[in-house]
């Protein structure tokens, strides 16, 4: 990388990682008391009308503003557009879901989902309106500014939403804090960001991206069929209270996953586009990407899946035990997820979203094959299928990475193994301090936390691991940045 770009890609990072671990700190934290206040199934009625708001979501961008950052020649023109097409479609999308309540409550057999799916339908209209601009600050670079937004609508939605269950309003006040959360996202997006739309309009320009924007629509969609194809399918044949353990393990285990992946994808997606055409260059940007989300990613995810136990009975109290079993396979499976988002991302930045598309289609049919096969012996048995759909899909998506960049899976692998194999020791160890007599649940999760950071840091110097002294140079001095401002 040149240092223009080295620098732009390390503060898009830093600032990228800062906005979530800013943003999903603070949901964490909220979450842990409203899981408290709250009963499983309620959680699980909100996980119930994931999808439909999903595939909503995904009808109003279309595509559009992933095709706005890859254009390299994007103007006013085209932003305008988007943006006018955007809340034309938000009014549809909420107007179709406001009709279809009925049929989505009958689907399920519980009356409630009615008045909750018509209120829920207003946050595609006040996410539409800040699109566009979340778009821009992405294609600049600019996660600074979005760390701020994130934060401050996190902790104010958040407060509406504890409050709510405080004074009992049940699976409204998760209602009151998700529309808290866009509602005060979109106002913060256009205060601190000074584009306004002009009235322009051109088909024109809608038609030219959408040959871009199309193909990563449909496999949004499938995309979106991919992840949320299990609440639909335990939402009908189990209890909200089977989904809500479901949704709960899930959401714990992708605070990190996601905060990595996302951080990370969101930022090398721009960075890997404006190096598009040159491909040499492109591979060790890819490279150094893949190494970076290994060596946090991994001792997260397996140090996670050795402290589940203690850390639910701690955090989220006994009523949630049930779902620790469903926590620690979903690390396994989130151990390439980050994998998944590097090698999709380098496919978007060549412009091939039709080869994003047909291994979309081809995951799908594989993972649809899984719940066939599993779901008759019951939810374990379906994230079990789901750990092996995630190797047969980073074996695809690497094919092509292979194919484009000439970085096949098993060099890949070799980039990444010893990251795998330090933090594998390291829960080892953690699992060995589960023998050491700790009766206290609290001091026991305590005790491993720290352990693991310990373990892993001292592997990681003892084996000289290139990257990880690279991550330590890279924070260290923007974290003293930070605190001086």
């Amino acid at each position: 990388m040149t240092k223009d770009l080295k620098s732009q890609t390390i503060q898009g990072l830093f600032w990228s990682g800062f906005e979530r671990i800013g943003q999903q700190g603070i949901q964490f934290i909220v979450s842990i008391i409203l899981a408290r206040l709250l009963l499983p199934e309620q959680f699980g009625l909100i996980a119930m009308l994931t999808i439909f708001m999903a595939v909503a979501q995904s009808f109003i961008d279309s595509g559009f503003g992933s095709a706005l950052i890859q254009k390299q020649d994007a103007n006013h023109l085209d932003e305008c557009s988007i943006f006018y097409f955007n809340i034309l479609v938000s009014f549809l999308a909420a107007g179709v879901l406001f009709l279809a309540a009925p049929w989505i409550a009958a689907f399920y057999k519980i009356p409630l989902l009615v008045p909750l799916t018509r209120v829920l339908s207003l946050n595609l209209i006040i996410n539409a309106f800040g699109i566009i601009q979340t778009t821009l600050l992405t294609k600049r670079v600019d996660f600074k500014t979005q760390m701020k937004v994130s934060v401050i609508a996190s902790v104010l939605s958040g407060s509406i939403g504890v409050t709510m269950a405080y004074q009992g309003y049940g699976v409204w006040s998760l209602i009151a804090q998700s529309i808290g959360s866009n509602l005060f996202r979109t106002i913060l997006l256009w205060f601190f960001l000074p584009w306004r739309p002009s009235w322009i309009f051109s088909l024109v320009s809608l038609r030219t991206m959408f040959a871009y924007g199309s193909k990563l629509l449909f496999s949004g969609w499938i995309g979106l069929l991919f992840n949320n194809v299990y609440l639909i399918i335990i939402g009908r044949f189990y209890t909200p209270t089977d989904l809500g353990f479901y949704t709960r393990a899930n959401s714990i285990q992708k605070i990190p996953v996601m905060n990595i992946s996302g951080s990370v994808g969101s930022v090398t997606f721009p960075v890997f586009s404006s190096v598009q055409r040159d491909r040499p260059r492109l591979k060790r940007g890819v490279r150094k990407a893949l190494t970076a989300m290994a060596t946090v990613n991994f001792p997260l995810m397996l140090g996670l899946t050795v402290v589940a136990q203690p850390a639910v009975h701690v955090l989220l109290t006994d009523k949630w035990l049930p779902c620790v079993p469903y926590l620690q396979l979903f690390c396994i499976s989130g151990l390439l997820y980050p994998l998944h988002v590097i090698n999709l991302n380098v496919l978007l930045a060549q412009g091939r979203s039709d080869l994003h598309f047909r291994l979309g289609i081809l995951k799908t049919i594989l993972l649809l094959i899984s719940i066939a096969i599993t779901y008759r012996w019951g939810i374990l048995a379906m994230i079990y299928g789901q750990i092996v759909t995630s190797c047969l899909g980073y074996y695809i998506n690497a094919y092509y990475t292979a194919t484009l960049l000439k970085y096949p899976m098993i060099e890949q692998i070799r980039d990444i193994w010893l990251s795998l194999a330090l933090s594998s020791i390291m829960g080892g160890g953690l699992y060995l301090l589960h023998y050491a007599g700790i009766a206290n649940q609290t001091v026991l999760l305590l005790v491993q936390v720290i352990s693991g950071v310990i373990i892993y840091v001292f592997l990681c110097r003892m084996f000289k691991l290139p990257i990880f002294n690279e991550v330590i140079e890279f924070v260290k001095p923007r974290l003293l940045s930070l605190r001086r401002t």
